[in-house]
């Protein structure tokens, strides 16, 4: 099998992604690198084989040498880019969140039906061990049929991770209930089994919005993704702009009647996402999502709360970044490009996590005003369901 010839844009810090896309006589090659910052280029070309570098990715798509491309630029890039190459026939990798907004989405999707060429996304906790063994767990009927869904998810390092950067603006991202909240809100719907319908939401900028920042174009300080500190309010150097929300708490309805809620918060003590699936006959929760923590099961009772539960499954053991998922999505990405069909991800649920996103931010900005969420085109949702195949 000859190897899948990938060029990678975007070299910040899902660069990771690229490295895992890199195995030379297993598949797939990184060929070619571009980022708009030269000095990102300098440090990651000698992790491949002597690939094509450029710091403007249209100079890539005339090239007959590379098959697909990897888009992991900042969010409100990815309609212009994912455009530009499915319209050039480059089958497409997007990073999660798919876009900053509803109708961006449905442009990237309407350029992939339009011209044939294939899109993935990358929605790689579907690909994570916690996330899959929950949902066999469901799958298998061990707690009856879903009902409802909770999702906790504190961020420790949020005032690092996303308020030092263009994380913090609204232009950039819409706001964190879908930058962020795109990955459980997707899960949200993989276990559920239905989208959401109609969202309300709450949230504000509790804690970020008056510590010192740094002035506009002024780089982020050396080490800040290995220097923390704490409590939140003595973190400095934070991004010139901050105006998206510290904390949210949101609510949906799914078009199949599940009820589900998400809460964030990015100024926790601890990082930890915490899943609670409640169904006719049981109850699941996650107890951590690294190999070897646990999901515990009670599906007898009632009782008051049993520590020891009924049923305990432990994580699997994994290999790669992002709990392992990042070889998983790459290798599916692969075969995907190659062979068309099935896959895990989906390009339809990706827009409907950012839909959800979207229409929460807009209700916690609204006074938590119920919205509607709107709907895909069934033209659109055919195609993508049928494998992108045209009938």
């Amino acid at each position: 099998m000859e190897d899948l010839r990938i060029g990678v844009l975007g070299l910040g810090l899902r660069a990771s992604l690229a490295k895992a896309a890199h195995r030379p006589g297993m598949g797939s090659v990184v060929a070619a690198i571009c980022d708009t910052d030269p000095e990102a280029v300098k440090r990651h070309v000698d992790s491949f084989d002597d690939p094509v570098t450029c710091q403007d990715y249209r100079e890539l798509l005339d090239r007959d040498d590379i098959d697909a491309i990897l888009v992991v630029t900042p969010d409100d890039t990815h309609e212009a880019m994912a455009v530009d190459c499915l319209s050039a026939g480059k089958a497409v990798y997007l990073e999660k969140p798919m876009h900053i907004t509803i109708e961006g989405c449905d442009t990237i999707l309407r350029a992939a039906h339009d011209t044939g060429t294939r899109l993935y996304v990358g929605h790689n906790m579907r690909h994570m061990g916690v996330v899959r063994l929950m949902r066999e767990i469901i799958q298998k009927g061990v707690i009856g049929e879903p009902k409802t869904i909770w999702v906790r998810h504190f961020v420790s390092y949020g005032g690092d991770y996303y308020f030092k950067d263009w994380h913090a603006e609204r232009e950039r991202t819409t706001g964190l209930l879908l930058q962020k909240a795109a990955h459980d809100l997707d899960v949200v719907h993989w276990l559920a089994g239905g989208y959401t319908e109609r969202v309300n939401a709450f949230g504000d900028l509790m804690v970020y919005g008056d510590l010192p920042r740094r002035a506009p174009g002024t780089p982020r300080p050396e080490g800040w993704l290995r220097e923390f500190d704490w409590p939140p309010t003595r973190r400095r150097d934070l991004n010139h702009r901050i105006d998206v929300e510290d904390l949210s708490v949101m609510n949906m309805r799914l078009d199949n009647g599940v009820i589900a809620a998400y809460q964030q918060c990015h100024f926790s003590p601890d990082y930890f996402r915490n899943y609670t699936v409640i169904g006719t006959e049981g109850r699941l929760e996650n107890f951590g999502d690294r190999p070897g923590d646990t999901v515990k099961v009670w599906n007898t009772g009632p009782t008051a709360y049993r520590d020891d539960c009924d049923i305990a499954y432990k994580v699997p053991e994994a290999l790669g970044t992002h709990g392992g998922a990042d070889h998983h999505i790459i290798a599916e990405f692969c075969r995907f490009v190659r062979e068309g069909g099935q896959t895990d991800t989906s390009p339809v649920a990706a827009r409907m996590s950012v839909a959800a996103g979207y229409m929460a931010t807009l209700s916690l900005r609204n006074g938590g005003t119920p919205y509607e969420v709107p709907s895909l085109d069934p033209e659109l949702v055919a195609y993508f369901d049928g494998g992108q195949t045209r009938i």
